[in-house]
């Protein structure tokens, strides 16, 4: 794939063999950052598991300390909490008519809470919403009675973390605009929650590795230990 101009620079601007704190590799990526837009840090941290076995499929929700800076969209699906949905903030409400709209193609949110009662009728989205990561799962607490508190949850800066086959954890902490120490604050917390749900079967070193990198920036080691 050919590079873009401002790919090239960054390639001879950046030393990607050194390996930075958190703080440093934010404060290496500023100068580099575009104009157009406030761009995301993110983050990429390689764990030591096996994502084969059950146990080691790490997956789970997070509330970042400083937030993410983005906007999200919340759809909650529901019959009986729709008024304690629109209260709380929820930017799109409904039943079985939020249903057959998202069986049709419209889906124009980010996150999907539902109440229980509303799950076996979600099995006609499934394969709609389940490739896209959106599906309510009760062990991530979108599937929920309290729907007020899962809405103000989500729209305060929760993010969903998740291994991949390779067993990668992928996660926007936050926009370049935040200062850096909350980029680092957001950052820790989650390596801290990593470090919570390891795996009692994971056995050997557990991070292997972490990177940071803006939305269009390259990729930057840094040192979590």
């Amino acid at each position: 794939m050919k590079q873009t101009k401002r790919q090239k620079q960054l390639a001879t601007a950046l030393d990607k063999e050194k390996v930075y704190s958190i703080s440093e590799a934010v404060e290496t990526l500023r100068p580099h950052c575009s104009k157009k837009f406030d761009e995301t840090l993110e983050i990429a941290i390689r764990l030591g598991i096996d994502v084969t076995k059950n146990d080691q499929n790490i997956r789970g929700m997070l509330s970042l300390p400083n937030g993410t800076g983005k906007t999200v969209r919340v759809a909650v699906f529901t019959e009986n909490s729709q008024d304690e949905a629109k209260k709380a903030g929820a930017d799109v409400v409904g039943g079985e008519d939020l249903i057959a709209k998202v069986a049709e193609g419209n889906i124009d949110f980010d996150r999907v809470i539902a109440t229980p009662d509303m799950m076996p009728k979600m099995s006609k989205v499934a394969r709609v919403l389940g490739p896209k990561g959106l599906m309510p799962n009760p062990k991530l607490g979108t599937v929920t009675t309290n729907v007020a508190e899962a809405v103000k949850t989500a729209k305060a800066g929760q993010i969903e973390y998740r291994a991949d086959k390779s067993g990668i954890i992928h996660a926007g902490i936050g926009k370049m605009s935040f200062a850096t120490d909350k980029l680092v604050e957001n950052a820790n917390a989650l390596i801290d929650q990593l470090k919570k749900v390891k795996p009692a079967s994971a056995k050997g070193q557990y991070i292997l590795g972490c990177s940071v990198a803006t939305t269009q920036g390259a990729g930057l080691k840094v040192d979590v230990k």
